[in-house]
């Protein structure tokens, strides 16, 4: 397996590139290439037992030219500030290719959170907010769920935000619960929005959806309703699910030749994503390597899980048959994988305008909270597969306007968009 990337070098990376291609002015690449504002937080908490454990924390404001920042939070046991910082800058690329008002940040605590209890999550949220409330807020940096953090903890960040302010402020986080300010169509949004990106990619490449094979990587929110909507929507099958297991820390990949039943599989999957391996095999589900998915003949690869798993040598393992690469994760592709799959001519739909579907519904959440009146769900997905498919097609036409890879024509889009909004303020 080849050393992991750095993230963050990744980030910079992939945006010097395009830089070049744009002759983007240095005085601009150099506001660009590094976030704007950092926070790093020492955060002490009490733990059930009485016992004093103090936390690592951080929260990333990269660019906010065309609005109030916008990214999730991560608890995650592997988070590190480039991480953060990558994630962060994505953000901001996100937001403007899909057109939002919004730019980019993220955050994160290093800690596994399946090794709190609830109370200790809850201090632990609650802490979080009282070290940022003064730099967050839905005019400044509005957080949101991801690896793992749940609705349920969005709630509590938002009631202790309002309990600081003394107002009642449910638009400064976004993914909170249905009932608690959140918005309906939020938890399918990411995984569907992969799916309308997905469909879009078959149209202009003439595939038969209903005859098509996906595999992907990860079997968390994106992956399981991606799973969903390429089965319902498409009509495709998807052949295997892979899945981290908590308790002997390893990864797996859960395959059915004839298809997997994505509602069998959430129903013995536990709040992490694990599997039950043993109910599983009961169904007639083989369980393989966590590395396996990527060998699958399929049309469709969808990695949605972290990143970098796609690189230098695990890209030789990708079958011939695969036609399109859709990027469900966040960074899940090196840029010498990149190399390889150009050179193949695999179609990449690019993570920051493939996954973009959860922002965009986290800004209709927003929306909602500023009107105090909520859409129904299919108003909420009406909404997004319109954003999200003008959004694939303005990066389409890019890549065959400038000859260029699918990802450096989001690039471009959106780097044009933020270098605007910051020129429009005078910023240079």
């Amino acid at each position: 397996m080849a050393e992991m990337t750095n993230a963050f070098a990744m980030a910079q990376q992939q945006f010097d590139h395009v830089a070049d291609l744009l002759g983007l002015d240095h005085q601009v690449r150099e506001m660009l290439r590094w976030p704007m504002r950092e926070y790093h937080l020492r955060i002490p908490i009490r733990m059930d037992d009485g016992t004093m454990r103090v936390f690592q924390g951080y929260r990333v404001q990269h660019n906010d030219a065309r609005g109030p920042n916008k990214g999730g939070l991560r608890f995650h046991p592997a988070e590190t500030i480039d991480t953060v910082r990558a994630l962060a800058m994505w953000m901001t690329w996100k937001c403007a290719v899909a057109d939002i008002p919004l730019g980019g940040g993220k955050g994160g605590i290093v800690l596994d959170p399946a090794t709190l209890s609830a109370d200790e999550k809850e201090r632990l949220c609650r802490a979080f907010i009282r070290n940022l409330w003064r730099v967050v807020g839905p005019r400044q940096d509005v957080p949101a769920p991801d690896v793992g953090t749940t609705p349920q903890m969005m709630g509590w960040m938002m009631d202790e935000y309002s309990r600081i302010t003394g107002q009642y402020t449910p638009g400064m986080i976004t993914g909170k619960p249905v009932g608690g300010g959140g918005s309906l169509g939020r938890t399918e949004a990411t995984g569907f929005g992969v799916i309308y990106t997905v469909r879009e990619a078959m149209r202009r490449l003439k595939l038969d959806s209903s005859n098509a094979v996906a595999a992907i990587q990860g079997f968390g929110n994106v992956a399981q309703y991606a799973a969903k909507g390429f089965i319902e929507q498409l009509g495709g099958k998807v052949v295997c699910v892979s899945y981290w297991d908590r308790e002997d820390r390893t990864a797996y990949t859960c395959s059915k030749a004839d298809g997997i039943d994505p509602d069998f599989l959430m129903s013995i999957t536990d709040q992490y994503g694990t599997i039950s391996k043993d109910e599983a095999t009961k169904a007639g589900y083989q369980i393989e390597g966590g590395d396996q998915w990527i060998t699958k003949e399929a049309d469709v690869l969808l990695p949605a899980a972290l990143e970098g798993q796609i690189n230098a040598d695990t890209v030789q393992n990708i079958h011939d048959r695969v036609k399109i690469l859709a990027e469900g994760a966040n960074g899940p592709t090196t840029p010498e994988a990149d190399d390889v799959l150009k050179a193949r001519g695999i179609f990449v739909i690019p993570d920051f305008l493939c996954n973009a579907g959860g922002v965009t519904t986290s800004y209709f959440e927003g929306v909602q909270n500023d009107m105090n009146f909520y859409w129904t769900k299919k108003e909420v997905l009406e909404k997004l597969d319109d954003k999200m498919t003008s959004a694939f097609e303005g990066v389409y036409e890019m890549s065959l306007s400038q000859n260029v890879f699918m990802r450096d024509a989001a690039y471009m889009v959106a780097i044009h968009r933020v270098v605007k909004a910051m020129e429009l303020r005078g910023w240079f």
